[in-house]
């Protein structure tokens, strides 16, 4: 996993947390739990390949 993947994800993070900030003193509650899922959500598209990887290299290390 390099550095940049978790660069990214505080990227991300940040801009979520701003903007449902936002969202939510502006009295748009609605919103701001969208953007909060569309924030996991693209983060998840992003670590599942790492998990999938991560649980293949145990099972090749427990077969052998």
């Amino acid at each position: 996993m390099s550095i940049q993947i978790i660069i990214k994800i505080g990227i991300v993070g940040i801009i979520v947390s701003i903007l449902n900030q936002i969202l939510k003193h502006s009295g748009r509650d609605d919103q701001a739990y969208l953007v909060s899922m569309v924030g996991l959500v693209v983060v998840l598209s992003w670590v599942i390949p790492y998990i999938y990887e991560l649980f293949q290299e145990i099972n090749r290390l427990l077969d052998m």
